[in-house]
């Protein structure tokens, strides 16, 4: 059975290379370039601050969610909505 690609809404993508916010090293700056996930999901994460171009700083890991850093706001994600958070190394951004 063949089946035709679907069509995705085109995103501004950040021309360096991404990764999941779950892999970024505590204390290395990095600003979101993508959200993954549902509707709600983004609008959650938007609520939180967490949009396109927000630099983050991951402090502290605790099972397999972070507390991160936004300006002197901290915030605490569980791993599974921060690996739907796409980062890339703000000093390259």
């Amino acid at each position: 059975m063949h089946m035709a690609p679907t069509s995705l809404p085109l995103q501004q993508q950040s021309p360096h290379p991404s990764y999941p916010l779950t892999m970024a090293d505590n204390d290395t700056l990095v600003r979101v370039c993508n959200l993954l996930g549902g509707r709600q999901l983004v609008r959650r994460l938007t609520e939180l601050g967490l949009n396109q171009g927000a630099e983050l700083r991951v402090v502290q890991r605790q099972g397999g969610g972070l507390i991160v850093a936004r300006g002197e706001t901290r915030i605490a994600l569980g791993g599974g909505m921060a690996a739907k958070i796409l980062v890339t190394d703000a000093a390259t951004a």
